[in-house]
């Protein structure tokens, strides 16, 4: 049966078709749909669906189920790998009996991540077998073959789609037949509790079988053509070479390509029997040269030229093109290049990133930036939407390092800086994620800092998945919800207040109480994401009382307000009413009705 899907959807489905019992993961941009699809189709909830509060929560989760035969699936994008790499790293020593597919998206350019990590590379580390899928098409058959090469080899298996594979749609061949896979129930045995002798032996058993396998033959890993020069590439760089060789034409055939579709480990006979007959190789990969490096010691045996990153053959960073890899085949063919077109397409317009108008993050951070006027603060922020607060006129987001982590630098630089006030801005994801040790670390080190918690009642960055604040679970049942007031006063946070950022006056007496209390302190800024609701009152300028300061669109920079025609205007298609503008305005010019619903 075929069916056009997205690589993420084609993914989800091959894990429900496989039989899996157990999937579990974070969300984040490009992984989210994986666990969405299989949430989505998951009849009679057969399968046991959760969004966990972080990586290494997953990971452990998803483990536990993999001891008791399970088969299971984790999804992560690549910077949560970091988070989940300790439970990952003993667990490869340990192993699993039920199949375990841990689905780690990467993101090259990046396009929404802070890093360009390769986890080939960390499959290297790891010592765990990885699939590098080329096409949605690959990437639904390589999850079956995944669980089948965990259970056989007893450990998890890596499946690494880049985002261009995850986000592409493409008509995929499906089975009709869906697989049922029993649980045979977890049986007490030494194996699974980790001992340093056990250690040892483990990794004796690792590397056996990183052995076995690079001399073993994947279907994935495919030859094709023949002449005196060769391409290795994987993952999506194939289907841009494929492209490339296309528009090349007859030169094209003096070409052999080899399509490495499981990089680690790494296909050593293969590669051999690629490089017999060839006198120059182009390395067409992206993120590391994990290929390149590997072909090194082969083509240095034999006196074969080879091209990549590492002679600056090809990009050392960001994402790759068809058009990329035509202009590097052309390079190393001696051919010229190829005849630009007459027709150019225009530039797209510049869009800056912003918070949306009406987002309630804008409004906490003008209160903070209100309350501190004239201070000497610091202004930890963290990933998420709010992100985005460190832009112009805000200016409010002076660090940004990874999950949790505001609430930790903020200590640091208290720790080296006393006389300067820190604040912590972290989301209510994200400090589920990873926020809570901070907080713990905070208080038994008697920290002064200040923790302001964005709650906004969603995970709202990567699609608005539910997390424990919500008391809502993946499936859409009803739980208890998790009292971030009351997490914070368990943890010993001694000052805790919750507030409108909405209500500015109030927002900002919150701020400043929090600010002067010594020790750790916490300002919850409630207010839903304005994808929660739909706007109840629109505001307009009223021409004649407003004085053109443009206090409102120099203090917050919400992208409903502009001027047009000399005029400052309120673009009633995008304010959704939260009125932060109206009590900015010195003059009163601006005014709230009731939205008009059709």
């Amino acid at each position: 049966m075929k069916k056009l899907l997205m690589g993420n959807e084609a993914i989800g489905l091959a894990a429900i078709r496989a039989g899996v019992n157990l999937v579990c993961g974070y969300p984040g941009t490009p992984s989210t749909e994986v666990l969405e699809t299989v949430a989505k189709n998951n009849k009679d909830h057969a399968i046991h669906v959760q969004w966990s509060v972080n990586e290494k929560v997953a990971m452990e989760v998803g483990a536990g189920a993999a001891y008791a035969g399970a088969r299971v699936m984790v999804t992560m994008k690549q910077v949560g790998l970091n988070v989940a790499s300790d439970p990952l790293m003993s667990l490869a020593y340990i192993g699993v009996k039920g199949g375990m597919i841990v689905l780690v998206a990467d993101d090259p350019g990046p396009i929404s991540s802070q890093t360009e990590q390769d986890t080939r590379r960390f499959a290297q580390f790891a010592k765990i077998p990885v699939f590098d899928p080329s096409s949605p098409q690959e990437a639904y058959d390589m999850v079956e073959a995944a669980f089948r090469l965990s259970e056989e080899k007893g450990v998890p298996v890596f499946l690494r789609p880049t985002t261009r594979i995850c986000h592409a749609c493409a008509t995929v061949e499906i089975a009709e037949q869906w697989e049922t896979h029993p649980v045979e129930g977890f049986q007490k045995d030494s194996k699974w509790v980790i001992f340093p002798r056990l250690s040892y032996q483990n990794h004796l058993k690792l590397d056996g079988i990183e052995r076995d396998l690079s001399w073993s033959v994947s279907p994935f890993n495919r030859i094709s053509g023949t002449g005196r020069k060769g391409i290795v590439t994987s993952g999506i760089c194939c289907s841009y070479v494929k492209e490339a060789l296309d528009s090349i034409g007859e030169a094209a055939h003096e070409i052999k390509l080899f399509q490495v579709g499981m990089p680690y480990p790494f296909p050593k006979n293969m590669a051999k029997d690629f490089l017999n007959g060839l006198d120059e190789v182009l390395v067409v990969e992206e993120l590391d040269p994990v290929l390149e490096d590997a072909f090194y010691p082969l083509c240095g045996e034999r006196r074969i030229k080879i091209h990549g990153k590492r002679d600056c053959f090809t990009h050392v960073a960001g994402e790759f093109s068809a058009e990329l890899a035509e202009q590097w085949i052309r390079k190393m063919l001696q051919l010229e290049k190829a005849e630009e077109k007459a027709e150019e397409i225009p530039a797209l317009p510049v869009r800056p990133p912003v918070l949306c108008a009406g987002c309630p993050h804008r409004a906490s951070f003008y209160s903070v930036k209100q309350a501190m006027k004239g201070k000497k603060a610091v202004f930890s922020g963290d990933i998420g939407c709010y992100t985005l607060g460190n832009a112009k006129p805000l200016d409010m987001v002076d660090t940004c390092l990874c999950m949790g982590a505001c609430i930790t630098i903020a200590q640091g630089i208290h720790n080296v800086e006393p006389d300067t006030k820190n604040f912590a801005f972290v989301g209510d994801s994200t400090f589920f994620h990873t926020g809570i040790p901070g907080i713990i670390n905070a208080v038994y080190n008697e920290t002064d800092i200040t923790v302001i918690v964005l709650d906004n009642s969603t995970t709202a960055m990567t699609g608005h998945q539910p997390h424990p604040g919500t008391g809502r679970t993946m499936m859409g049942e009803i739980t208890e919800k998790v009292d971030i007031e009351a997490v914070l006063r368990g943890c010993g946070v001694k000052h805790v207040v919750s507030a409108n950022p909405l209500h500015l006056e109030e927002a900002v007496k919150a701020v400043q109480q929090a600010a002067d209390f010594k020790g750790v302190s916490a300002v919850i800024f409630k207010s839903p994401c304005i994808a929660l609701f739909k706007p109840e009152r629109q505001f307009q300028v009223e021409s004649e009382k407003c004085i053109r300061c443009k206090k409102c669109i120099r203090e917050i920079g919400c992208p409903a307000i502009a001027v047009r025609e000399g005029e400052v205007k309120i673009d009633s298609s995008l304010c959704y009413g939260c009125g932060l503008c109206a009590q900015i305005c010195p003059v009163g010019a601006i005014g709230g009705t009731r939205h008009e619903t059709v």
